[in-house]
């Protein structure tokens, strides 16, 4: 497939009209496009499906709940093209394995079952039987439950998740990689060591009531647009929005309501951010120190003065542990280290400050351009610190709000899926089951990895997901999979991980969102949970393409039932009937009281969240500040010219590349870029459209490279570099993880770039 290319800067606002043409588009592009019209107008409703992209909250106020890349993700699952016999008859895996990530998954839907054959390095049909006895085969065959890794995707549902993780322990093993740990594991570490729960505090209602937003490190416009409209609603109510973004990003500046028919054919549009912050990458811990600081001197000042000081004392000291000492800390740390280290000047710090301070209500809202750094965990930690100062916690309007990526990846930590799980839920489950689990603590993703290439590992199953896209330093990690003596993939598109095959290697073909889930029963609904600790229930419509294609939780059902038998638990009986999967959830796990009845409530219903109610489960029994210091370096004793971030385009949902286009950056028919300022361009002698090879800088011997990339001018802050994955994830060091995370630093990756002699991409897109 062959596209045009070219660079030219987007002039319009976010949504709007390019956001509607953009979803007629793809659309159309499905096949299927009355089909894909009725189901998004399902889409987030009542008696509908949940949205398989992000984890956005649903308002349930507007007409259409859906966004542009919700849309996309719909109508690129709900195709009517299909991978079939012929297809891999055709292509061999070595074949398949120089395509471009967009041409896999452009094929279609995997309809049946396939098995890897080594000797014609082709997959080939096999029955549904065989496959599951191939799996138990090689379970039974293991040394020890340790040997198989259980990886799971954000887009699983509760009740595959649930029974996924109680097979896992069933078998007697914690290893649950999962994309969490790739993504948001600093948010849910950070949370719990702070306030003892490792969620966000606030509804989605919250954000009308704000007096002011401080949205640090995301892009709302391409990763999860449902935001905007939260965004702009707050706006439009008085709120003022303070934005950390190393990126200019122009979701984050203006956005026209699709919705809204005079802001589509005119070009009205609201804006988002009153006050827009571009700090070096890793650089958002200083700039909240900063703040803290420049707030700490005004309120220390008032006091001297005689007059009431700007913090709610009254909440620290009924409420906090610790708040002397992170002022000591506070005291401690120069501006010149902050200014040097955030990239922003202390008078733009003090400008922050002063919005923080002259509301009362504040909300301050993240994402990875907070949690893939190595001091991430502290990163998460000051954000609270700064909310505890004014007492925005527990109050309608103010609180803190980690925005998950994928869809229910909230919900997976929820059912279990935590290689370090909580002893009150495993002693839960061995109540429940009369079973003991395994108490010591599994692999977490880069833990996996390193553990397969050391040859530690028998089988890896990955319920959804693209491991081998997803993880960091590529080869490395394609060749931890391709050890593994059998690898399965419950997958809905043919993708990157099942052309680095095991010694055995299984493609398990399951539905989608979209689609109706008929059991023995009757037709089935899941549940899912938002970043705002909402459960919800999604009934998918559509007919699957084929009847060869299974749920996610008849095969890890199925799975369980091949390894363990029937003599714990009937595994069949619960995948013939979800609701009894959802009443062992609610009889052993808190806040699912009345699972199946509450499943009724239009919109879902609220978990609850012990934080927002002032109650923390802490060593203290309070909320606990964190008196970390600022790192010396953002990189681990390496110098460096560049850092590096890895980024999504704009037609890309995580690893799926739904086209080559990212409109609102400008980039079009291409993906190997990298931004850069135009000024650290002409000091490198180079200019816009040049190639380059970008080198990371690290202590290990191993050479990491990727060839090609074209320059691109862009308002992103000197010595700051941004490249779409998985293209340059072989640049992130595997050993190269947050502290107290395990998270790769995919934001913070130190480089050198260089002019390249290669003018074509390696892969066919």
């Amino acid at each position: 497939m062959k596209f045009k290319s070219a660079i030219k800067p987007y002039q319009a606002a976010a949504g709007g009209w390019g956001s509607l043409e953009a979803t007629t588009r793809f659309v159309i592009d499905s096949k299927h496009a009355l089909k894909n019209l009725r189901n998004l107008l399902r889409m987030n409703k009542a008696k509908g499906f949940d949205c398989p992209g992000c984890a956005w909250g649903d308002d349930n106020k507007s007409t259409f709940s859906f966004c542009e890349n919700g849309a996309k993700a719909v109508t690129w699952e709900a195709t009517r093209r299909f991978i079939d016999n012929e297809f891999f008859a055709q292509h061999s895996v070595s074949k398949l394995y120089q395509q471009s990530d967009y041409f896999l998954e452009y094929q279609g839907r995997l309809t049946e079952p396939l098995s890897y054959n080594s000797e014609t390095d082709h997959y080939e049909p096999i029955s549904w039987a065989s496959a599951l006895r191939m799996i138990a085969q090689h379970i039974v065959q293991m040394d020890n439950p340790n040997q198989i890794e259980l990886y799971t995707s954000g887009r699983a549902s509760n009740e595959a998740s649930y029974l996924y993780q109680l097979f896992g322990r069933m078998l007697g093993t914690n290893n649950f990689p999962d994309c969490s740990n790739m993504c948001h594991e600093a948010s849910g570490s950070g949370l719990k060591r702070s306030i003892g729960v490792g969620k966000g505090t606030i509804s989605l209602d919250d954000f009308d009531k704000a007096d002011a937003i401080f949205v640090f490190g995301q892009n709302p416009g391409t990763n999860h647009p449902r935001m905007l409209h939260s965004l702009r609603h707050a706006a439009e109510n008085g709120a003022q929005i303070v934005t950390f973004n190393t990126l200019r990003e122009r979701g984050l500046e203006r956005f026209a309501d699709p919705q809204k028919p005079l802001e589509v054919v005119t070009s009205l549009a609201g804006t988002i951010s009153t006050n827009y912050y571009q700090p070096n990458l890793g650089g958002d811990m200083a700039a909240l120190r900063g703040m803290a600081k420049a707030l700490l001197e005004t309120h220390r000042r008032r006091i001297t003065d005689g007059e009431d000081g700007i913090f709610d004392l009254e909440f620290i000291a009924a409420h906090t542990h610790g708040v002397e000492q992170w002022f000591a800390a506070i005291d401690n740390t120069s501006w010149d280290h902050i200014t040097r280290q955030s990239g922003l000047s202390e008078l733009q710090l003090r400008d922050a400050a002063a919005v923080w301070q002259q509301s009362k209500r504040v909300i301050i809202t993240w994402a990875m351009g907070i949690t893939q750094h190595k001091h991430s965990l502290n990163t998460v930690r000051e954000i609270v610190n700064l909310q505890l100062l004014g007492g925005h916690l527990g109050r309608p309007g103010a609180g803190l709000c980690p925005v998950r990526g994928h869809s229910n990846v909230q919900g997976n930590r929820t059912m279990g899926i935590d290689e370090k799980p909580p002893a009150s839920l495993l002693d839960s489950l061995a109540q429940h089951f009369n079973f003991e689990p395994p108490r010591e603590h599994g692999h977490n993703t880069v833990e996996a990895l390193a553990a397969m290439l050391r040859d530690e590992v028998k089988v890896l199953i990955a319920l959804g997901g693209n491991l081998a896209a997803a993880a960091p330093d590529s080869p490395r990690t394609e060749e931890a999979i391709s050890r593994c003596g059998l690898t399965v993939f419950i997958s809905t598109k043919l993708n990157r991980s099942h052309l680095v095959p095991g010694k055995a290697s299984l493609i398990l073909p399951t539905l989608g969102r979209t689609e109706e889930d008929m059991q023995v029963s009757g037709r089935q609904f899941v549940t899912v949970e938002d970043s705002f600790s909402m459960v919800h229930a999604s009934e998918g419509i559509g007919k699957p393409i084929a009847a060869t294609q299974r749920s996610e939780t008849a095969i890890v059902a199925g799975i369980a039932d091949a390894v363990l038998g029937r003599s714990q638990l009937d595994w069949l009986e619960l995948a013939d009937d979800y609701n009894l999967i959802r009443d062992h959830i609610a009889a052993t796990l808190p806040g699912f009281k009345d699972f199946n009845q509450r499943c009724e409530h239009p919109g879902g219903f609220y978990l609850g969240n012990a934080a927002a109610e002032l109650r923390f489960n802490t060593p203290t029994g309070k909320a606990e500040f964190c008196a970390a210091p600022l790192p010396d370096s953002l990189w681990q004793d390496v110098e460096a010219p560049f850092t590096l971030q890895t980024l999504r385009s704009h037609d890309q949902y995580n690893t799926t590349i739904y086209g080559l286009d990212d409109r609102y950056r400008g980039v079009y028919g291409q993906r190997e870029v990298l931004f850069i300022h135009p000024d650290d361009m002409g000091d490198l002698g180079l200019n816009d459209g040049d190639r380059v090879d970008i080198e990371t800088i690290w202590h290990d011997g191993i050479t990491r490279k990727v060839s090609g990339f074209k320059l691109v001018a862009y308002d992103i802050p000197r010595g700051n570099l941004a490249a779409y994955y998985p293209e340059t994830n072989p640049l992130v060091p595997l050993g190269s993880v947050g502290d107290g995370t395990g998270t790769p630093t995919s934001k913070s990756v130190p480089v050198k770039i260089s002019r390249s002699e290669e003018t074509e991409t390696r892969r066919i897109a």
